[in-house]
């Protein structure tokens, strides 16, 4: 390894000794002029440097060849070393003066029956290994949470769970094509002719609910689409609530979904729960599928089309066969 330049020497925090200036070598020779430069300290040496080195371990001082602690024999090595370590670690750390909620974010407990919110500086969360889900103090025990009973997040779907998202797909299936055949018996009795399906009538059917329709009224028409949305028996706990809205193109299921539960008055607690069974999920009567929450509302649906709130039918991959 090459030897530093003595005339450009490393800082005092990367070696054991540190160059004197010309007003260091004034100053330790006092009010004597005659008196300049410093001998060297190292026994049988005693060269006269002008500018010298003081080891930062023994605080003595040495000419160019002795200035390492090793070649001057250091009484105290590895001093310096010692306390550049204390000072590193006497520093203040990244996270220090940070509060809790900095660190953790703030969710539901994962029990089902619990609203506690885990994740704050006064109710931390515990996380149970087992289930993998995380739980409020009340609930942290795995009897408190009927942890046996639980799938555990990432894990393989057991039968049963297989089993009950089958019946779901069915009944969603069943449901979505009673409605394609009630929407056509309605279509038949009211225009016979032409078939329902035609462009003629559904240019007059989108115009008459463009008339009954609500909405943001500050929303421009150009970009309105125009929707029936209906909710399930099941999922409203009542007759079936139905209602004619238009929404934004640029809107996202997720928010055209808020929305819609807010008109009809149905519980949503998505932003809450993290579980399936309770999740609100829009399907798509015209499409016969589910959407995604962050589908464009514009690029998936028309003006004209049904879609329905439905809740506990899971994730629209786990339900729909390609």
């Amino acid at each position: 390894m090459a030897s530093p330049n003595p005339n450009n020497p490393p800082s005092s925090d990367e070696t054991s000794y540190v160059k004197m200036s010309s007003a260091d070598v004034d100053t330790r020779a006092g009010s004597d002029a005659t008196l300049i430069g410093s001998h060297c300290q190292y026994t049988y040496c005693n060269q006269l440097d002008f500018l010298p080195f003081v080891c930062q371990s023994c605080r003595k001082t040495y000419c160019l060849d002795h200035r390492t602690e090793s070649a001057h024999a250091c009484a105290n090595a590895g001093a310096w070393a010692e306390r550049k370590r204390q000072a590193e670690l006497a520093r203040h750390s990244a996270g220090e003066g940070k509060r809790m909620r900095d660190f953790v974010s703030q969710k539901p407990c994962a029990d089902d029956g619990c609203k506690t919110v885990i994740g704050t500086s006064l109710v931390p969360g515990v996380h149970c290994s087992t289930c993998n889900r995380d739980y409020c103090l009340k609930h942290r025990l795995k009897e408190d949470h009927d942890c046996k009973n639980k799938t555990p997040i990432g894990a393989r779907p057991t039968p049963a769970v297989v089993d009950g998202a089958k019946s779901a797909l069915s009944r969603l299936k069943l449901w979505g094509a009673a409605k394609k055949e009630a929407a056509k018996e309605v279509a038949t009795r009211t225009l016979p002719k032409p078939k329902p399906s035609s462009a003629s009538q559904r240019l007059i059917a989108v115009n008459n609910l463009k008339k009954s329709a609500k909405g943001d009224e500050k929303l421009a028409p150009e970009k309105r689409i125009y929707l029936y949305v209906e909710a399930e028996a099941e999922t409203a706990k009542a007759k079936f609530p139905k209602g004619q809205f238009f929404y934004s193109k640029d809107w996202v299921v997720g928010r055209v979904l808020d929305a819609a539960a807010k008109s009809l008055q149905v519980q949503n607690v998505n932003n809450q729960s993290n579980d399936e069974r309770d999740r609100l999920r829009v399907f798509h009567v015209e499409g016969g599928r589910l959407l995604e929450y962050n589908e464009k509302l514009g690029a998936s649906l028309v003006s004209g089309n049904t879609i329905v709130l439905l809740r506990g039918v899971g994730k629209p991959p786990d339900l729909i066969e390609m």
